[in-house]
């Protein structure tokens, strides 16, 4: 079942269309526009909507929505994606601030679900009911409120923690039979692999195809030299990994600089012999040579591995947190 178009957004004062590649300076200057008044930890930039328009499991047509004012000028959009085998479908908006508290918001999640129906039905979803999840940092209030008042539920709270690099540094050594070496292109499908395997049991996680996990390695803010990977000597399998970016723009709105693990693993079999600490305290050294204030990271404050505990005896601090808001539609 393929449907011809997407929904329509009810919002009259706004003329509605699918992004195009010739919006990408406009689309980022409203993700811009907004960020600069909301303050989030982060948001997406020019290299970062560029990636998603090359997106072949979530075309840009048929899965956003813009909205121009009657200069031409976007004052809002929408974007939805989904895995073809996935239980949910993810949303993300913005509204321009000076468009906000009119509505705007309110009319771009029942664009959302409408599309989410959509999608489950084009990809023949015959499980569980369709759902959309959105991410919410909690300072945000007025968009928490929205959610409430739409029906969505909280269903995971996220922290994101910092640990000062000024404070000495840990170090901590592999057992004999383990190798840590640096994250290099040769390793990336067999790190993936591993990835797909550690987070199988994981709330929320879903596979990571190709075209996902090179929105991971291909981030214009990945650092290959800030990450690494853990292998078995004998095997050369990949047993863990730490995988680190930087955002040199952060320092400017947030006052430090930081290397942020985007993802560690560490595969079930060889946990609980401190591998996950030997790459937390190798990304805290390789973060402190580049010059960087903190390292830091986002943890599931009900991760099955005792993450968080994990964290804070490294010296790890919560500072934000941010929250997954479902609805079944």
């Amino acid at each position: 079942m393929t449907l011809n178009h997407a929904p329509a957004v009810d919002f009259p004062d706004l003329r509605w269309r699918s992004i195009s590649e010739g919006d990408l300076d406009a689309w980022a200057e409203l993700i811009a526009r907004t960020a600069a008044v909301e303050q989030p930890v982060w948001f997406e930039r020019r290299a970062d909507l560029e990636q998603i328009m090359e997106s072949k499991n979530n075309p840009i047509g048929p899965n956003t929505v813009l909205g121009l004012d009657s200069g031409g000028v976007p004052r809002a959009y929408a974007r939805l994606t989904k895995n073809k085998d996935g239980e949910k479908a993810n949303g993300f908006c913005a509204v321009d601030p000076q468009w906000q508290r009119r509505g705007v918001g309110s009319a771009l999640l029942s664009w959302l679900e409408a599309r989410t129906r959509q999608r489950f039905a084009e990809d023949h979803s015959a499980g569980p009911a369709p759902r959309l999840r959105i991410f919410i940092e909690q300072k945000q209030q007025h968009q928490c409120a929205l959610l409430q008042e739409s029906g969505y539920e909280v269903v995971r709270y996220y922290n994101e923690m910092h640990r000062p690099l000024s404070q000495p540094l840990p170090r901590v050594p592999l057992d004999h039979g383990l190798e840590l070496v640096p994250m290099e292109p040769g390793l990336s499908e067999a790190v993936r692999l591993a990835h797909n395997q550690i987070f199988a049991d994981h709330w929320g996680s879903e596979p990571r195809d190709e075209e996902g996990w090179g929105y991971v390695v291909n981030d214009p803010l990945a650092r290959p030299d800030l990450s690494a990977v853990v292998l078995a000597s004998s095997t050369g399998e990949v047993v863990g990994y730490q995988l680190a970016s930087h955002d040199p723009d952060t320092a400017v709105t947030r006052g430090f600089t930081e290397g942020y693990t985007d993802l560690l693993g560490v595969r079930r079999e060889y946990r609980g012999r401190g591998i996950a600490q030997a790459l937390l305290a190798d990304a805290m050294r390789r973060f402190a040579a580049a010059g960087m204030d903190k390292a830091s990271l986002d943890v599931d404050s009900e991760n099955p591995t005792g993450a968080m505990a994990l964290y804070r005896k490294m010296g790890y601090a919560p500072v934000n947190t941010s929250l997954a808001w479902d609805k079944v539609l």
